[in-house]
């Protein structure tokens, strides 16, 4: 028989709701669907489940049978499917702070999905999706790298990370065509700022190469450079040897939340739809 359980689910919504408009509320289903697969059941099973009149929808005597029998196995399926997702865990890779309000959206999803969502910081030019730790990855590059699919969260505007003992530290902001002058920190790894972001001929110098954030900060923090970060990144992290300097001027920092485009966790895609479609909740200064 072409029955499955989407025909089944709409049928009992219909029964304990008494009606169709309520039962599509409850569904999220428009009218005309909801009576498709209630059309589609009752074909199958060749019986009338419903009597159907201008004013009311009522079970007939096969409807009211198959309604007693079938809402205690449904009760056992979802409950049986519900064990089967407990200890379920969606990793979370980052390399950088994460943007204001994208832990909140993950916990709004775990709940609703069912599971855990957990973040995990992976210095590695993926966050992590490289080495397989993690089923998702929040990457600030330009473009998304092959073998990778996902959603672009949001642009985060850059601040410039200044030394503290520096005159430009007393600056009230900066220009991105000043920075030229002077020596950069680079991240080799996970950075978002590198010289051929400036054109040609007026390109700052590498004052130092990194690995990871922390030590970029401590190496702006000694002296050997200025560096440019998201700002929800940058002033998440504080240094008392280093200034937060505003920018002006600067190419934004595209961020994604991205994940394989083959063998990805069955939620991984769910959850990157999810927080695109909550995107205009995150801060991003």
């Amino acid at each position: 028989m072409n029955i499955d359980l989407r025909h089944l689910r709409c049928f009992l919504a219909v029964a304990e709701e008494g009606g169709f408009t309520a039962a599509g509320r409850r569904l999220h289903l428009a009218q005309p669907t909801l009576t498709r697969n209630i059309r589609t059941l009752e074909e199958s099973l060749g019986v009338r489940l419903f009597e159907r009149t201008t004013r009311r929808t009522e079970l007939t005597d096969k409807g009211a049978a198959l309604r007693a029998s079938l809402t205690p196995l449904l009760q056992r399926l979802d409950a049986a499917l519900r064990e089967v997702q407990e200890g379920e865990t969606l990793r979370i890779g980052f390399s950088w702070g994460l943007p204001d309000g994208l832990s909140r959206i993950a916990a709004r999803f775990g709940e609703e999905a069912g599971l855990a969502v957990e973040f995990v910081r992976c210095d590695t030019p993926q966050a992590g999706l490289d080495t397989g730790q993690v089923h998702l990855g929040l990457l600030r590059c330009t473009e998304l790298p092959q073998g990778l699919r996902g959603v672009l969260l949001c642009e985060e505007p850059r601040i410039a990370a200044v030394p503290a003992s520096w005159q430009l530290a007393e600056r009230t902001e900066l220009d991105w065509a000043e920075l030229a002058g002077l020596p950069l920190i680079i991240n080799t790894v996970s950075g978002t700022t590198f010289p051929d972001m400036w054109p040609d001929g007026s390109r700052p110098e590498v004052g130092a190469e990194c690995r990871n954030f922390d030590e970029w900060l401590e190496q702006v923090a000694v002296g050997l450079g200025v560096g440019t970060a998201p700002v929800a990144a940058a002033r998440r992290y504080t240094h008392p040897f280093v200034r937060l300097v505003p920018l002006t001027g600067a190419p934004p920092v595209p961020a994604y939340l991205a994940h394989p485009s083959h063998g990805a966790h069955p939620q991984a895609a769910r959850f990157a739809h999810h927080a695109w479609r909550a995107a205009d909740e995150l801060g991003t200064y």
